[in-house]
């Protein structure tokens, strides 16, 4: 299998994870994210691990403008973060996400974000343990 076919896979990971945290997803096959295009930017890095030739997680930084009325310009936004399940809990997470810390420095960002499910407990308490803070909590009602 290609390395982008892994990937898609790795994104259709996470998509069946998230579907039990999202009442209204689609159903139907679809893409969180344009891989080809992360993969080719110049203000993106895309990352993977390997075990054993075999590819085992991946992870992205892309900058992007911050709100106007924070005092950084822009900061780098991380995602697609897929561990495959035989290897979770070993750390490869926090290591993707170091070196995106240090291609985010690099590129002159001073603040990394991140959204992750409310229900996703066991990922909110990875990301905690490695230094992020909640910091703002998005609310949602359903009016039918």
């Amino acid at each position: 299998m290609e390395e982008l076919d892994v990937l898609l896979n790795f994104e259709q990971g996470i998509i069946e994870y998230e579907r039990s945290m999202v009442p209204d997803m689609m159903t139907e096959h679809f893409n969180y994210y344009d891989l080809k295009e992360l993969i080719e930017s110049d203000d993106s890095e895309v990352l993977v691990a390997e075990v054993d030739g075999e590819l085992v997680a991946s992870g992205y930084a892309k900058l992007k403008k911050s709100l106007n009325y924070l005092t950084h310009e822009f900061h780098s936004f991380l995602g697609f973060m897929f561990v495959s399940s035989d290897y979770r809990g070993k750390g490869i997470n926090g290591k993707l996400i170091d070196q995106l810390t240090v291609w985010s420095r690099e590129k002159g960002a001073t603040v990394l974000n991140l959204t992750v499910f409310a229900q996703n407990e066991s990922g909110i308490r990875a990301y905690e343990k490695i230094g992020f803070e909640k910091e703002i909590i998005e609310m949602r009602k359903d009016i039918k």
